[in-house]
């Protein structure tokens, strides 16, 4: 296989390749760096394109390659999610209010240049990794590859759409309110977010983790091993059949008011409960009540946006509409986001218990990719309102603490990626992965059921607005 077919290959596939001999990391980096400017072109995934330093990494890569190293990803290309800082680029964070490049490598690209990873260039976000949708003053619009007239997700909309588009199989990726999963589910790949403190993150008052965005979870568990601190490696629990468990489906938004679930995201939960009941697993609905905990993820958010809003170069040059959620984050007291941080982590601790169960099942939003351009225009804290009752399901699992991974499990009737998310008690990322696999493994053997199935009491249509 040539560098340009390989390209679209999964990471795992281009190791192989470079192992083999079969293809240089130089030449790998250069057909990435083509398919990225094709794709650039169609749906404005990247901020910036790096041929020099590409080159340089790739070069190294196959001295080391040649000398007898050896490594997981050695050689791979990477895009960077423009939240890394690199010596001497500006992170821009999404937002114009960023000037000032960074003196030295942050420890992900540290640890990533280690690996012997060849970064290409930096993906779009939206300001501030603050929205669902990535959509900036600073880089426009960025859209979905499956559905240019759709949304990416965001905020590591620009990795989603550079990993489904094809220009690299692999995207840094970080996930504070689910900005792993969310483009994940959009785009049609898989997105994990590891526990709280597992990777490299804490940014939003802990809230948030890094990890990356790609189209198979051994791929994922094999770029998280390498960044993360897991007493099982995730990589080998791909491979691993998960024990029986005990599934609770959860379809209710915890979002009040809720938006209906779509039709078709709801039958696709439902038809991925079904294969995983057919397994052996067992699978029942439940109804997690998470009490005050929305309000104490919102506190935490709000708060941790101001606090990032005021490290900026210029803060006159933010939107709009983050500096109008930005002066709200400012009034909440240090005291309330520690408080909030204890009651987060309590209920993350007891939930699945409480439950009897020992995963949650759930969709990762109420309904598909939404159209490009569905939030523009609003004000800061409309968008917020109306962003959280869209992606009602995915904050949860930042404020609880709890490993969480999206999964793609079809297509709707008009070829939108549809998804499910497992969710499970903190330090139990292996069996994550673990699960995530088998349902991966589901979906392609064609072993679930494919027949539409009810929607049910939350699947009556859709207003994703």
């Amino acid at each position: 296989m040539d560098a340009a077919a390989l390209v679209a290959q999964t990471p795992l596939a281009q190791a192989a390749a470079l192992r083999a001999g079969s293809v240089s990391a130089v030449a790998l980096a250069e057909a990435a760096l083509r398919a990225a400017r094709a794709l650039d072109a169609r749906v404005n995934a990247f901020a910036e394109l790096d041929e020099d330093a590409a080159h340089t990494a790739a070069v190294e890569a196959d001295r080391r390659r040649a000398a007898g190293e050896d490594g997981p990803l050695l050689g791979v290309p990477i895009a960077l999610k423009d939240d890394l800082d690199a010596a001497g680029h500006v992170t821009s964070w999404g937002t114009r209010a960023r000037t000032t490049p960074a003196a030295a490598d942050g420890t992900v690209v540290t640890t990533l240049h280690a690996a012997g990873l060849v970064p290409i260039g930096r993906t779009t976000l939206p300001e501030l990794a603050l929205y669902g949708f990535t959509e900036s003053e600073r880089f426009g619009v960025t859209r979905n590859p499956v559905d240019p007239t759709r949304t990416s997700g965001g905020s590591s909309g620009g990795s989603a759409a550079a990993v489904a588009g094809g220009a690299v199989g692999i995207a840094t990726a970080s996930d504070g309110a689910g900005s792993i999963r969310i483009p994940a589910a959009c785009c049609g790949l898989v997105g994990i977010k590891p526990g709280a403190g597992r990777t490299l993150g804490g940014g939003w008052n802990g809230l948030s983790v890094q990890g990356c965005l790609t189209r198979r979870v051994v791929d994922s568990a094999t770029y998280l091993d390498l960044l993360g601190d897991f007493p099982t490696p995730l990589a080998a629990a791909a491979d691993q059949e998960p024990p029986v468990l005990r599934i609770g489906v959860d379809l209710a938004s915890p979002v009040a008011p809720a938006l209906p679930l779509d039709p078709e995201l709801a039958a696709a939960v439902r038809r991925t409960a079904d294969a995983l009941a057919d397994l052996g697993h067992d699978v029942r609905d439940v109804r997690v009540r998470y009490g005050a905990a929305p309000a104490g993820f919102v506190a935490r958010m709000l708060h941790g946006l101001a606090t990032a809003a005021g490290e900026v170069d210029d803060p006159a040059l933010l939107e709009a509409r983050t500096r109008e959620v930005a002066a709200i984050g400012r009034r909440i007291p240090d005291a309330a986001i520690d408080r909030a941080r204890r009651q987060g982590e309590a209920l993350g601790r007891r939930v699945h218990a409480d439950l009897g169960v020992d995963v949650l099942l759930t969709p990762p939003a109420r309904g598909p990719a939404a159209p490009v351009g569905r939030w523009a225009g609003r004000r800061g804290l409309p968008t917020m309102l109306a962003l959280a009752r869209h992606y009602a399901h995915t904050p949860a699992a930042n404020h609880l603490g709890l490993p969480a991974a999206v999964v793609p499990v079809g297509h709707t009737r008009a070829g939108l990626p549809l998804a499910v998310q497992c969710l499970v008690p903190p330090g139990q990322d292996a069996r994550l992965v673990s699960l995530a696999a088998q349902v991966e493994r589901v979906v392609e053997d064609g072993t679930a059921p494919t027949a539409d199935l009810p929607a049910g009491p939350d699947g009556q249509g859709a207003d994703h607005g």
